[in-house]
């Protein structure tokens, strides 16, 4: 995208926009985004992920974040396939070859992969000049290397892009992005060359990170606060569309708190299944159609 003071799409507002449906006439599209990630240990934890700017290495910081992929992570599993819910993981390039065992276990769950970058600890906002195309192509191609499917969406390690971001996923045949928290529905972002991605907007505000680790809640009000938000959703999702997006970081996951709140939450989900979503499959794909044919 070219510099501006606005981003690649036309503001719209919710209230003007025609209602926008989803499969079975459902209110709310519910998108479960487990972000399964990898820190090196000879790299900085950065501060937009809790990082206390410690020198290398930082035991106690690295140790949270190894014991959600060598725990947490398969709690949430246990927990979600209980429930029948399939997810799409925003996936770190390094896991592949660091730990493959958990690509094993997510593809026997037959989850969906997005590329997350090729490590936590590093930005594409802070990546050399030039290097940016080559770290998207190579956590791509890691990827659908490792899982036998090439991802379709994006969403940048701390939700960092540079002005050349988007135009290099549409090159790399990327369908949609998730970096930008500015909607509840999906919408078109225009590319130079006339190309175009699909933005799903991800979650903030039901995101177990900073609700556990900057805003200190318990597990209760975690999920409590994704109970708010899906009447609410309704609600509005009966007048235009809308969709929840909860979002769940495995090393929050390796604490007692988070499973009882994804248990409680993942027991209220009959209100949604009223709504019409009935198959818990991922409904990414979904999304790019329904926008696509709201547009």
């Amino acid at each position: 995208m070219k510099p501006a003071p606005y981003g690649p799409f036309a503001y719209s507002p919710i209230i003007r926009r025609p209602r926008l449906t989803w499969p079975g006439d459902a209110h709310v599209a519910l998108w479960v985004i487990p972000n399964i990630e990898f820190f090196s240990l000879m790299e900085k934890v950065p501060a937009g992920s809790g990082g206390p700017g410690t020198p290398v290495p930082d035991i106690p910081s690295w140790s949270a974040r190894d014991y959600g992929n060598r725990v947490g992570v398969f709690r949430l599993m246990q927990v979600l396939d209980r429930h029948g819910i399939r997810a799409t993981v925003a996936l770190n390039g390094d896991v592949c070859a660091q730990h493959p065992e958990i690509i094993e276990e997510g593809r026997k769950l037959g989850w969906e992969w997005m590329g997350h970058c090729e490590s936590n600890t590093r930005r594409l906002n802070e990546a050399p000049p030039g290097e940016e195309k080559a770290i998207i192509g190579r956590t791509l191609a890691t990827i659908a290397q490792t899982t036998g499917a090439r991802p379709a969406g994006w969403l940048g390690s701390g939700l960092q892009e540079t002005w050349d971001t988007l135009e290099l996923l549409a090159a790399e045949g990327c369908e949609y992005v998730c970096d930008w928290t500015n909607d509840d529905q999906p919408y078109v972002m225009k590319l130079v060359g006339g190309g175009r991605l699909i933005s799903l907007p991800y979650s903030h505000e039901i995101n177990d990170k900073p609700v556990f680790e900057r805003f200190h809640r318990t597990a209760d009000e975690f999920c409590n606060a994704i109970r708010c938000a899906l009447p609410r959703g309704r609600a509005i999702g009966s007048r235009h569309g809308h969709r929840a997006t909860p979002l769940s970081h495995r090393r929050t996951a390796s604490h007692r708190r988070l499973r009882r709140g994804a248990r409680l939450h993942l027991q209220s989900r009959a209100g949604m299944e009223s709504d019409g979503c009935r198959d818990r499959a991922t409904l990414s794909r979904a999304d790019r159609q329904a926008v696509t044919e709201y547009k």
